[in-house]
């Protein structure tokens, strides 16, 4: 396996399954999240591969030094992403900070003459030029208000919460993760040439339906808004839905 195979097995941990034949479907996860986020979906769309991403600082990759900060962040994903896609058509799904995540890495993409994605899914995510105060900063929470932010949040089992050893594991992501929220700076730049299809929750507290709406300004291709009943974890709640709505916007790339 040469060098760049390695570095891209680790992003890409479960890329074994399925078979690497249908349409690449890069799935970035939330803040604090991993590839295990994702495998639920697994086998579950025909035609198409998906690949969840797997940040460091986290599962298999604990021992990984998280990231900090977006431009290296993207930097690094961008080249991970087209070195796996190997010139075949590919999209692009993020959920939450994954979302903003895959938008700056598809404008690195394009920065380096990259082929672009044939769709890009966003969920949970406000749209990235619509700075909106959801909260006072995570990196500057103690354990027990981070805890707590997260408890109401959803998405991460109370057991977790409740264990001190577990918490010293997956903290120190979870803050890293906010710290690429919290400094992030969005600059302007063309739309991207790439359709965006996003879901919606109807009361997620971290991204309000009427700012995800405005993902269309972010595209100069096709734009599609789909609403799912639930909270910011909707899409893993309802993924018979979600996979729906993804299944439908590929279905003529398959």
């Amino acid at each position: 396996m040469t060098r760049a195979a390695q570095q891209t097995s680790r992003w890409l941990p479960l890329h074994a399954f399925p078979d690497l034949g249908g349409l690449p479907l890069f799935c970035l996860p939330h803040a604090g999240g991993g590839a295990s986020a994702y495998r639920a979906w697994l086998g579950r769309l025909p035609g198409v591969d998906v690949l969840p991403v797997q940040p460091p600082g986290r599962e298999a990759r604990l021992r990984d030094a998280p990231y900090e900060q977006m431009a290296p962040l993207a930097a690094d994903l961008a080249g991970v992403i087209t070195e796996a896609a190997a010139g075949r058509p590919f999209a692009v799904y993020g959920h939450s900070l994954g979302a903003l995540v895959a938008f700056e890495t598809l404008r690195e993409i394009r920065r380096r003459g990259g082929e672009q994605p044939v769709q890009l899914f966003v969920s949970g995510c406000v749209a990235p030029h619509c700075p909106i105060e959801d909260g006072p900063p995570v990196t500057g929470m103690t354990q027990p208000q981070l805890v707590q932010m997260l408890r109401q949040l959803g998405g991460t089992p109370d057991w977790l919460l409740a264990d001190p050893e577990v918490l010293q594991m997956i903290l120190p992501a979870v803050r890293a993760d906010f710290s690429v929220k919290e400094t992030y700076s969005y600059q302007p730049e063309p739309p991207l040439d790439v359709p965006v299809t996003v879901l919606s929750s109807t009361a997620d507290p971290r991204a309000p339906h009427e700012w995800q709406q405005r993902w269309h300004e972010q595209t100069s291709a096709g734009f599609a808004l789909h609403t799912l009943p639930g909270g910011h974890f909707a899409v893993f709640e309802r993924s018979e839905v979600a996979l729906g709505h993804v299944a439908g916007a590929l279905r003529g790339w398959l």
